[in-house]
């Protein structure tokens, strides 16, 4: 077999990348982009992680390439200007080697009716979860009584939409429970448990995200259900970001997780080689 790609050198060329395409952020440059990003991607670093990939080289450039002449900055993305755009997609490109051969949730029923995810709900309720999630209301009402509450308690809660999806996958739980346990061990008195802002996600979703403006990338870790987002920027207020950041980056260097900064949320990808023992922790865990 070949040698699996080097990740960390590839995670500090998108790094280096992301601040070449930072310099040549305005629209004069246009030209100047499109030459530096064919160049760099043809680097060894790079190169080896996207033909990795079913795209490929050839179409990972290509959809890199369209993603950036259709970007539209809005307060939506979480890519806020274009080498957040570069960075977010490149990075994506891990969960895609990672998960390339496992099957997509194409649509909402799909999701909602897989044995291989299981109901949030039913374990928060045996407070079997150690982590918060809220979900989205589902109705008009319900969507005015959460503008109400943000109203007169603005940062009670992260400012998200929530889960349309109250699924995950049992070794995402057991991942996210680990993460939950470990930071209330470490953060500060009073802060807050973990806060999860997006799970699974079918292909019919993502792509109703893009219409609406967010940087939803395709193919995608949360359409496989290997993904989660999770709450950075409100644990500032309790002095807890940091830790939290450097608990998702020490877990990404131990090879367990793919970590990407999106701002306000960050953005995890579970590792197969983690897999089996986090399934193990789930049935141990639940007694199942």
């Amino acid at each position: 077999p070949a040698p699996a790609p080097d990740l960390p050198a590839y995670r500090a060329a998108v790094a280096d990348l992301d601040q070449q395409v930072g310099a040549l952020a305005d629209a004069a440059s246009t030209r100047a982009r499109q030459v530096l990003i064919d160049e760099r991607l043809r680097e060894p670093a790079l190169a080896a992680v996207l033909d990795a990939t079913p795209q490929g080289l050839i179409g990972a450039r290509e959809t890199l390439l369209l993603e950036m002449a259709r970007y539209q900055p809005n307060d939506r993305t979480s890519a806020t200007d274009l080498s957040a755009l570069v960075r977010i997609y490149l990075l994506s490109r891990i969960d895609v080697l990672w998960w390339q051969d496992a099957p997509t949730f194409v649509t909402d029923d799909q999701v909602n009716g897989s044995p291989e995810l299981v109901d949030l709900e039913w374990l928060r309720r045996r407070d079997l979860l150690r982590f918060r999630y809220q979900e989205q209301p589902a109705t008009m009402l319900g969507r005015a009584a959460r503008g109400l509450r943000r109203r007169l308690r603005p940062d009670a809660t992260p400012r998200t939409a929530g889960l349309l999806f109250r699924r995950a996958r049992r070794e995402v739980v057991a991942l996210l429970n680990d993460i939950g346990r470990e930071f209330a061990a470490v953060a500060p008195p009073a802060t807050p448990p973990l806060w999860v802002t997006s799970l699974v996600r079918s292909a019919e979703h993502q792509y109703r995200l893009r219409r609406l403006g967010y940087a939803a990338m395709l193919p995608s870790g949360h359409c496989l259900g290997y993904s989660a987002d999770v709450e950075l920027a409100w644990f500032e207020r309790f002095g807890a970001r940091e830790a939290l950041a450097e608990l998702l980056l020490s877990r990404q260097e131990a090879g367990e997780l793919n970590v990407i900064d999106e701002g306000q949320a960050w953005h995890l990808c579970l590792a197969p080689t983690a897999r089996r023992r986090l399934r193990r922790a789930y049935e141990a865990e639940m007694g199942v």
